[in-house]
């Protein structure tokens, strides 16, 4: 894949805290990569939840669904 011209900007913004994400602030890759697996990016939930790693569809509506 190529490097991204926006990661050291995108990084400033990237919350995830899986370390040996090869990801983090490479938004397209992210992206494609969570959709693929029927999940949102790190950068779509609060941080408490974040660090549960739980990022799928539902834990995402039940935050912001109300």
């Amino acid at each position: 894949m190529a490097e991204c011209p926006e990661r050291e900007r995108n990084l400033a913004n990237c919350n995830c805290t899986y370390e040996p994400c090869s990801k983090k602030g490479k938004c397209c890759d992210c992206l494609r990569y969570h959709l693929a697996m029927k999940q949102l990016p790190a950068c779509c939930f609060p941080d408490d939840v974040e660090r549960t790693y739980d990022r799928s569809f539902a834990r995402f509506a039940q935050i912001y669904g109300k």
